[in-house]
């Protein structure tokens, strides 16, 4: 009997942190873009805007580290962790979207958030780190068919600017590619909290070189006090968000890491038509639908193989 209760726990405990994760971590990258969106507004540069709220994110997750006393580890292994995946998840990914965000606009970028999990899925599968189930398969063709169906709409839309789609889009392709790398790359026995940390000062100083040897400036406006309080509200918002990236990464794989971008377009979309005044995206209604279906099968998909992996 209370072996039975035991393993009963456990089945809930396999589902309900992944699952816990990914609502919460996807709500914060849709709030994410809507911040992103109205700090350019009030004066900050992309550039600017990304490279302090990282280094403040940075600085809460280390003090959090210290804390728990869960150091980020400083070995050759490590460090190539963490540079590139700064580099691919962080630094040029949000470096894009931010920059695309004044162009296409907030709900859109939350929107396109949703496409990484067909190329994450298709990595895995070529990789072999995940293997082909049809409900999962199935949520991932529902979720990428609603965004791309949005992305269509965005196109042909008389103002849009085909360019900044294009840029904008890169962003969720290096997304993928980060999902894929950090699953493969984790460094043995480190922590998700140790490993957040590190990955965001790798990317505070990529974007701080980057500011040096380019023309973007990452300069903050002083003259009110509106750019410091977006700069420590995405602060705050990167830091709850790559804690819940990496702790996902390691209790729901890849795949379902990658809806974190679905769940995000559900919240930031809404937030940004009735909070921004962003007009509704074409097609919004069928788009958002199957992407909830889509979180939905792949959630549960990833529910049934891990009952699977504990009965065998």
């Amino acid at each position: 009997m209370n072996d039975s209760l035991k393993q009963t726990s456990t089945q809930k405990t396999t589902w309900l942190v992944p699952f816990v994760c990914l609502l919460a971590g996807g709500a914060l990258t849709g709030i994410s873009t809507n911040v992103a969106k109205y700090a350019i507004d009030v004066g900050l540069t992309p550039l600017g805007f990304l490279f302090w709220s990282i280094t403040g994110a940075a600085v809460i997750l280390l003090l959090v580290a210290l804390i728990k006393k869960e150091l980020p580890p400083l070995n050759a292994r490590s460090l190539e962790y963490y540079f590139v995946a700064a580099l691919v998840s962080v630094a040029a990914a949000n470096l894009l979207l931010f920059s695309a965000i004044p162009h296409v606009g907030a709900g859109f970028v939350a929107l396109i958030l949703s496409l990484p999990p067909l190329l994450t899925y298709l990595g895995a599968l070529l990789l072999r780190i995940e293997q082909f189930y049809i409900v999962r398969a199935l949520g991932v063709i529902a979720a990428l068919i609603g965004a791309g169906a949005l992305v269509v709409h965005q196109f042909t839309a008389p103002d849009s600017s085909v360019f900044w789609i294009l840029i904008a889009l890169c962003g969720p392709v290096l997304l993928a590619i980060g999902n894929i790398y950090r699953t493969l790359r984790w460094p043995d026995n480190a922590s998700s909290g140790a490993l957040a940390p590190g990955m965001l000062l790798a990317a505070a100083m990529l974007l701080g070189l980057f500011g040096m040897i380019s023309d973007f400036s990452i300069a903050v406006p002083l003259e009110n006090w509106l750019p410091l309080s977006m700069i420590a509200t995405q602060a705050g918002v990167f830091a709850g968000q790559f804690l819940l990236l990496f702790l996902l990464q390691k209790t729901g794989g890849p795949v379902l890491l990658s809806l974190l971008g679905a769940v995000g377009a559900i919240v930031g979309v809404p937030v940004a038509i009735f909070l921004q005044g962003e007009s509704p995206p074409e097609g919004l209604f069928l788009g958002a639908t199957l992407i909830a279906i889509g979180v939905s099968l792949v959630t549960w998909g990833g529910v049934k193989i891990a009952r699977v992996k504990e009965e065998v």
